[in-house]
């Protein structure tokens, strides 16, 4: 069965992915950095009879990232790598004035350094996939500029430009950048916690990540919403 492993997938987006994937018959790697959280989501994916290992850790660790790609070692290889996990820089966001320079850098690790760490160390495996794919968790603040959201936006236009890149000297693996949209998440609610208005959930956003798996085209940045309006 096709390996996919899947970070920050204790909940939200990254859950629901996981989900829908064990629904298929997916092989899972599942990263997040709250133990208990995440061997619950594992416990809840097993009732579809697929492979489940659960990690917990912290992308931005070296040696765990190297764990993350021995256990899918273990599964079969690496079909399909998400990279889910991210962090704001300040909860809730600030204006840039007041953006401490160590919230940024923690943006910066866990939103690109980590997610190309991921990358390097899973590429071997990746490039021996007859379907192998990269998922690069993007947002609308790469592409468009909100009050608070500049160190977040930032790390993400970053994730987004090693996308391009990687899909250029990768041509043999799909590499997607993904701005899911508007989602009720923890890290939206932690962002902005005086926001009362209601917003999809994850799983609604699932099946255009489903499509990007199933039709595979060439290597680009894509945005959900446009996703699920195609048929």
């Amino acid at each position: 069965m096709p390996v996919a492993i899947i970070t920050g997938a204790s909940k939200g987006l990254g859950r629901a992915l996981a989900e829908a994937l064990a629904e298929r018959g997916w092989d899972l790697v599942l990263d997040a950095r709250t133990a208990g959280v995440l061997q619950e989501t594992a416990a809840a994916l097993a009732k579809y009879g697929t492979r489940v290992e659960a990690l917990p850790g912290d992308v931005t660790d070296g040696a765990h990232r190297a764990g993350l790609v021995a256990a899918a070692r273990e599964l079969g290889g690496v079909d399909l790598l998400v990279n889910n996990a991210s962090a704001l820089g300040a909860e809730p966001l600030v204006r840039l004035d007041a953006l401490a320079l160590d919230g940024l850098r923690r943006a910066l690790e866990v939103n690109v350094v980590a997610p190309l760490g991921l990358i390097q160390e899973a590429l071997p495996l990746l490039r021996e996939s007859p379907a192998g794919a990269v998922i690069d968790v993007s947002s609308d603040a790469a592409a468009e500029a909100y009050e608070t959201w500049g160190g977040y936006g930032a790390s993400k236009a970053a994730l987004d430009h090693l996308s391009a890149v990687l899909g250029e000297e990768e041509p043999g693996l799909r590499v997607w950048a993904v701005d899911p949209g508007d989602m009720g998440t923890d890290l939206y609610a932690a962002a902005v916690p005086d926001d009362e208005d209601r917003r999809p959930e994850p799983a609604r956003v699932v099946p255009a990540f489903l499509r990007l798996i199933d039709r595979r085209p060439a290597s680009g940045r894509f945005g959900a919403p446009a996703l699920l309006e195609q048929r």
